[in-house]
């Protein structure tokens, strides 16, 4: 719904409820992990397990809870398990807090050069 005085959309409560349970899912450095691992195509989980040195109980658990938030597929192909991202534009949403937290680490990093030089 627009707000009226902006006329921007302000999301619901409901809304607001959703995206912070998949912020959650997100909350998980293993799984941000497995994300930026999907990101060249569709893996096995036994290439995953190579790839990403996650147990095989952690990465069942984790890749379970990918699914269910709808960020990754599955399919079988016998008794082989193979996950694709289902929507790459969560990688985006990583990408945009790596970039932020590196500016401010930049950022921070120049303030102590610059109280350095100024106390020396």
């Amino acid at each position: 719904m627009p707000d009226a005085m902006s006329g921007k959309r302000v999301p619901s409560r409901e809304l607001f409820d959703l995206v912070a349970g998949h912020f959650r899912v997100l909350g998980e450095p293993a799984r941000l992990e497995l994300l930026h691992t999907l990101a060249d195509g569709e893996r096995s989980a036994a290439s995953l397990l190579a790839e990403t040195k996650i147990s095989q109980a952690n990465l069942s658990k984790h890749m379970t809870v990918l699914c269910q938030a709808g960020f990754v597929t599955r399919r079988r192909e016998g008794p082989y398990v193979h996950y694709l991202l289902a929507d790459a534009r969560v990688l985006s949403l990583c990408e945009l807090m790596c970039d932020r937290l590196e500016s401010d680490a930049i950022s921070a990093q120049e303030l102590i050069a610059a109280r350095m030089l100024h106390e020396g």
